[in-house]
């Protein structure tokens, strides 16, 4: 089994920009480095899921039926919406500071639902794993084992980027910077919504 370059082919996925990225790097600017590692703990849960899914066979059913993970797209994109008027909403209020945050499980639970339903996730392990396995015949376990090196990159590299935007945040948390920081973070969220509803239909 070739676990060293699995996880090199998993770093490389990783650092690679896409929704999950961008969600937390705009989650954490706008709701804090708490919210960001509720999200980072959802999305290794659901890639956690969606690997032991996959190991089984079950996740051939998300890219056989698109329009499980398509619709679960569609529902990332309408709560970055929302977060985008949350956002604008504070940015325009003198007393931003009583706009709540969001519930810490919403969070946790977005991150799940949007990564063990994950279609492109579940391609990646049906497709790619089995290049690394020791054989056609490998034990269950080597499965597992690459599916747990998958979400340990995907996690450390999470991690690293909400502990930057965590960071980034404090530096521009006094009251006269927040403003205008709040206005592009919403607009920066309305164009995460556009990524995840074209990842949805792409």
């Amino acid at each position: 089994m070739d676990w060293l370059g699995f996880t090199l082919a998993v770093l490389l996925v990783e650092i690679t920009p896409g929704p999950n990225m961008a969600w937390l790097v705009s989650l954490t600017l706008a709701e804090g480095r708490r919210a960001g590692l509720m999200a980072i703990a959802g999305v290794a849960i659901g890639l956690t899921l969606n690997a032991a899914l996959s190991s089984l066979g079950l996740n051939a059913l998300l890219v056989n039926v698109p329009a499980i993970g398509t619709w679960v797209g569609v529902a990332a994109g309408l709560m970055m919406l929302w977060l985008a008027w949350r956002g604008w909403q504070a940015s325009t209020d003198a007393s931003a500071a009583h706009v709540a945050g969001l519930a810490p499980q919403r969070i946790l639970w977005a991150g799940v639902a949007i990564n063990l339903f994950n279609a492109k996730a579940a391609l990646f392990f049906l497709t790619v794993v089995p290049r690394f396995l020791s054989g056609p015949d490998a034990p269950l376990r080597e499965i597992l084992l690459l599916g747990l090196i998958s979400v340990g990159v995907a996690t450390a590299v999470h991690l690293g980027l909400v502990l930057g935007a965590g960071r980034l945040r404090h530096a521009l948390s006094r009251p006269e910077r927040m403003q205008p920081v709040r206005r592009v973070l919403a607009l920066g969220m309305i164009g995460v919504a556009g990524w995840f509803f074209y990842a949805a239909f792409a």
